[in-house]
């Protein structure tokens, strides 16, 4: 006889590393929990995601060899999505209907409401997901609503939201001056808050501690529960037994060679420097920052896609090549437990949101070097509030970030000097104050029971399952 649950969550992250893996994570949540968890996701990512925990089924995009790739266009894909989404996310649901376990509930990313247009029309209950920190939700939140209107110009600076440091154009997700540059990211950006009154529950992977001042600033537009950090529970409160990764890559991991060279080097020695999944820099950009990791003196782990790697100076991939003692090039690792690892001084990044709580939830310094979106706010965050790092200053010319700043910044976060200290302890904290948000009683945990109580409660009253 197959197994009855207390209720049964499909989670439908967006097609990208970036949204599947907080998703995927809060799945394996809910699952531990009690709760029948399905990820639905595109045909094209399917076989990249794995976990015991977790049933994984497809649903269509209209593109289901390559994805995005297929299509190169956002407007389009967004589109297609949509139309194939919804029709291929109503076939799973109605697939499940006569089952010991329907489906109960659909958990969606925030940048997908159609489903819970879905939702609704099937009957079941639903809510978004964000994936993005509290505070970039709020600015979003408050361009829906009219408080600001776009473009934003230095003389609407700075935008003030509560329980948020004023927000000057350079801290701002970078398209909101220039929204003809990325218009159907932008409408998706905006989109998120379509049908958000018919939501059921709202959730949002940040916790109390670090942005409950920001929600409670914006409380009445998005009435959200901080459920996060949505980190692999090994490097938190170790409650789901061998979570030590997401569960999904879209790349073909290495072998442990990033590991044994870590192992080499004493502690807080090495700057691991990572620019996530979907940023590119120019050539220059690359050339400045490779001859300032050089500079700087400090052994450094850099991840570079092979589709990136022809942008490095020849000079400077023949020393790391040829030399491997002060640095190393890899085109993946996992990026977990290269932070985890005590060898670990500081972490050079983009400053996207997962790779913020990363460094935030596993104690490691950072130098932010955001390019765009919601980077140029979580970074403003790292170096103002939460003070655990800092970013670096571009050249006020050509717009990028120059050697002698990414020496500077690195020096400033990794030299044992007073600043540097400072910023050891206060990232200290904010780990201890991430694993007290998603453990037991913790605040994360409990708006997390909240919600499955309320499915059991559901359950229960509709007699949906045998609970």
């Amino acid at each position: 006889m197959k197994k009855t649950y207390d209720g049964h969550v499909v989670v439908l992250p967006y097609p990208s590393q970036g949204h599947i893996n907080p998703l995927l994570q809060f799945a394996k949540r809910l699952a531990s929990k009690g709760l029948k968890a399905t990820i639905a996701t595109t045909h094209y990512t399917l076989s990249s995601i794995t976990s015991p925990l977790v049933t994984v089924e497809p649903i269509s995009d209209g593109f289901n060899v390559g994805g995005f790739a297929q299509v190169r266009s956002e407007e389009l894909f967004l589109e297609s999505f949509k139309t194939n989404g919804s029709r291929t996310l109503t076939q799973l649901i109605k697939k499940h209907q006569t089952t010991k376990n329907p489906i109960t509930f659909v958990v969606y990313d925030s940048f997908l409401p159609w489903a819970l247009d879905v939702a609704k029309e099937n009957g079941i209950l639903g809510g978004p997901f964000f994936t993005n920190s509290a505070a970039v939700t709020a600015v979003f939140s408050l361009i829906h609503g009219g408080t600001y209107r776009l473009p934003l110009r230095l003389e609407d600076c700075p935008v003030v939201i509560l329980g948020v440091p004023p927000l000057n154009l350079e801290d701002l997700p970078s398209f909101l001056n220039v929204p003809e540059s990325h218009p159907a990211y932008l409408k998706m950006k905006l989109n998120q808050f379509s049908n958000l009154d018919k939501a059921d529950w709202i959730f949002s992977n940040s916790f109390q501690s670090l942005e409950s001042e920001v929600v409670e600033g914006i409380r009445e537009q998005w009435p959200a529960k901080l459920i996060g950090p949505m980190v692999p529970s090994a490097y938190l409160d170790g409650s789901i037994e061998g979570d030590k990764g997401y569960g999904a890559s879209l790349w073909k991991p290495l072998d442990d060679g990033c590991t044994k060279w870590l192992e080499t080097k004493p502690p807080n020695s090495v700057v691991y420097v990572s620019f996530g999944s979907m940023v590119s820099l120019t050539e220059q950009e690359m050339e400045e920052i490779a001859w300032g990791l050089q500079e700087s003196g400090f052994c450094f782990l850099w991840v570079v896609k092979d589709s990136e790697r022809h942008k490095l100076p020849k000079g400077f991939l023949d020393l790391t090549t040829q030399n491997q003692e002060k640095g190393m090039i890899v085109s993946w690792c996992n990026q977990l437990e290269m932070l985890d690892r005590d060898s670990v001084g500081c972490f050079l990044t983009h400053c996207g949101w997962n790779s913020t709580l990363e460094g935030l939830s596993l104690g490691v310094p950072m130098v932010g070097v955001p390019k765009w979106a919601d980077q140029l706010t979580d970074a403003k965050f790292i170096m103002d509030v939460w003070r655990v790092g800092v970013r670096v200053k571009v050249d006020s010319v050509t717009g990028m970030v120059k050697r002698k700043e990414v020496v500077l910044c690195l020096n400033e976060v990794m030299d044992g000097g007073e600043r540097s200290m400072e910023i050891k302890k206060n990232v200290g904290k904010w780990k201890e104050l991430a694993k007290e948000a998603i453990s037991e009683g913790g605040s994360s945990d409990k708006a997390i029971d909240e919600f499955v109580m309320s499915l059991k409660d559901t359950c229960n009253t509709q007699d949906m399952c045998l609970c």
